[in-house]
């Protein structure tokens, strides 16, 4: 999933998350998968298998959207990666195909949001790299989050990023709450 990048401290705090999340009630989500390697250690680390509820993977499983990138983030330079991501829907699914509590899901967000069908929602992470699908996401899970449950936000520190920051800085103020920033450019929103 990373090809010369060192994600071990990104991956720990997405793991330290959902197993907080394995101690209260709802599904995971995570909104953004590219080949599933956070999704897999998570998986790995939790023993997801062995519980009895469903780990939602959405994603265009070919990158972002260029409709949903914003001038601002455009002139940033926002799609300047876009050849890193390649096809990949049937790669995840071969991945996640011994796990029958993996749904894989493809698809532009918001789309595929209303195939989530869980009530609770016990960890979500964001990672889609630009605000628009991000809010999307965070907007349409943030009353289905059980208390207690963290949202990461992947890129949530990072200069790149500062469009999102500034949008889910107004998406916390706005719900009572605030994003902790962590070291590793991620943010985490604790759901009270």
């Amino acid at each position: 999933s990373w090809p010369g990048g060192e994600p071990a401290w990104r991956t720990y705090v997405a793991c330290w998350a959902a197993e907080k999340g394995c101690g209260i009630e709802g599904d995971f989500v995570e909104c953004g998968v590219n080949r599933g390697g956070m999704s897999r250690a998570i998986c790995h680390y939790v023993g997801f298998e062995k519980l009895s509820r469903r780990f939602w993977l959405l994603d265009t499983y070919h990158g972002l959207d260029e409709a949903l990138i914003s001038e601002e983030e455009r002139a940033q330079g926002k799609n300047a990666h876009r050849d890193y991501y390649t096809e990949c829907y049937g790669a995840v699914c071969e991945t996640f195909k011994p796990s029958p509590n993996v749904e894989v899901v493809q698809g532009v967000i918001p789309g595929p949001l209303s195939r989530v069908t869980a009530e609770k929602i016990a960890y979500l992470s964001i990672d889609m790299n630009c605000v628009a699908p991000e809010i999307a996401a965070a907007e349409h899970f943030w009353d289905r989050l059980s208390s207690g449950a963290v949202i990461v936000l992947d890129d949530y520190g990072f200069e790149l990023h500062e469009p999102q920051k500034r949008a889910f800085d107004e998406f916390a103020r706005k719900r009572g709450v605030a994003v902790l920033s962590m070291p590793t450019g991620q943010g985490l929103i604790f759901k009270p």
